[in-house]
């Protein structure tokens, strides 16, 4: 579909020529299936030359068209910038493709390809970078990342995803350019954020530089210090067995927010605009880890074996839904503690404990919702309603967890009396 959007375009006297990360990925044998195209064909004429076109970006020249299978390309006219003020950017059409390719980032993202004569037009020596291993800023490091700041941080994302050095003059932009970054918007800071923890094998790689340059210091000064451990205990994540990927991101932030006490690490989530989901099931990990880490933690260090009954009682704490990726988090963080040369637990541990955990989760029972009685059944044994009655059902949930054979009606329904007796008592 790509090579028919260029036709379309180049019959109709248009110079159009693909762009963009696609082709970077392309020399360095990475498969990618969104082509963008730049062209001379300014953002009107492309919709009068496709029939379905969605103008998400038509200020910027962007005009999205859509192929048979719904699939988007995005296709832009050729520009450049002729204001800008770091974050948001007046753009001039009507210039040529050596133009468009100046006002890029990298040079290892402003190299384009003639889909339709086969050719490469490369006026920055972006695919010398590339065998450089080398991320290098187009023309004068300074003016590109004063004319978007974010430009900085995805030259770190770049690094760190294709194990590249950063080219010295390029470094100290980004250095120069960190107090400057809280002209971001936190939307752009967290995208930033989340796709590091997607994108890039070893997360910790880029976390680093965020550190080192002062990033951190201006956009999260909460983490200007963060610990190797939470960093390296990115890069465990996923662990066997891989999750989905908005898991592998969740479990990445958390391991990098539990360097942190939760309330902080929640107060952080909200200034960068994550959703109030996402703060939740962070935040319980975080809080899950400060509350259980080093506890159980020490126990494993201690190397004695593990009764069903403390496992219970951490599965329950936990919550069933949460013991894979509490386990998950924990694995990786007592990982990275090892190669930090503080004491943990060895791997053997961890994955016994893992699996031990969700045996227990999945199996006996945990919470209220598992009791063989309910409140009706209490009601009925003469346990009026109110405050006292989940009293005494979050004792039957400690009686169960002790010894789940109790779970019976007939060893319960006692136990609940007693329960409200002497709770009446007190």
């Amino acid at each position: 579909m790509v090579l028919d959007i260029a036709r379309t375009l180049v019959r109709a006297g248009h110079e159009t020529w693909c762009v963009g990360g696609a082709v970077r990925d392309a020399l360095l044998g990475i498969e990618h299936l969104d082509w963008d195209l730049a062209t001379s064909a300014r953002p009107e004429v492309v919709r009068r030359l496709f029939r379905r076109t969605v103008p998400i970006g038509i200020q910027f020249g962007t005009i999205g068209v859509l192929d048979p299978e719904g699939r988007m390309h995005e296709v832009t006219t050729f520009r450049r910038d002729v204001h800008t003020d770091g974050r948001h950017a007046v753009v001039e059409f009507g210039v040529s493709l050596h133009d468009d390719l100046a006002r890029r980032d990298l040079t290892i993202n402003a190299i384009a390809w003639d889909p339709l004569e086969e050719r490469l037009e490369d006026p920055f020596d972006g695919q010398g970078d590339l065998e450089r291993r080398l991320v290098r800023a187009v023309g004068h490091p300074d003016a590109r990342f004063e004319e978007d700041r974010l430009r900085a941080l995805r030259a770190i994302r770049f690094a760190a995803r294709f194990d590249f050095e950063i080219e010295t003059e390029t470094w100290g932009a980004i250095c120069r350019s960190a107090p400057h970054l809280g002209r971001l918007s936190a939307e752009r800071v967290k995208q930033e954020l989340e796709k590091t923890m997607e994108q890039v094998r070893r997360p910790s790689a880029a976390l680093r530089l965020w550190r080192t340059s002062g990033a951190f210091a201006t956009l999260a000064p909460a983490l200007a210090t963060v610990p190797d451990q939470h960093l390296l205990a990115t890069d465990a994540l996923p662990l066997p067995g891989p999750p989905t990927r908005p898991l592998r991101v969740t479990l990445r932030l958390a391991a990098l927010f539990a360097s942190l006490t939760p309330v902080a690490a929640q107060r952080l989530m909200r200034d960068l605009k994550f959703s109030n989901v996402e703060i939740s099931t962070v935040g319980t990990l975080v809080s899950l880890w400060e509350a259980l880490g080093r506890t159980i933690g020490r126990r494993l260090l201690d190397g004695e074996p593990l009764a069903d009954g403390e496992l219970r009682q951490w599965a329950a704490r936990i919550g069933r839904l949460r013991v894979a990726a509490f386990g998950r988090l924990a694995a990786a963080l007592w990982w990275a503690a090892s190669e930090c040369g503080d004491p943990a637990p060895a791997p053997r541990q961890w994955r016994q404990l893992h699996r031990a955990l969700l045996i227990v989760a999945f199996r006996d029972p945990l919470d209220i919702a598992d009791l063989a009685v309910d409140g009706d059944d209490l009601r009925r044994a003469g346990i009026p309603h109110g405050p006292a009655l989940g009293r005494v059902l979050q004792g039957l949930v400690a009686f169960v967890l002790e010894d789940p054979t109790r779970n019976t009606a007939e060893q319960l329904l006692p136990e609940a009396t007693r329960l409200a007796a002497t709770s009446s008592s007190a």
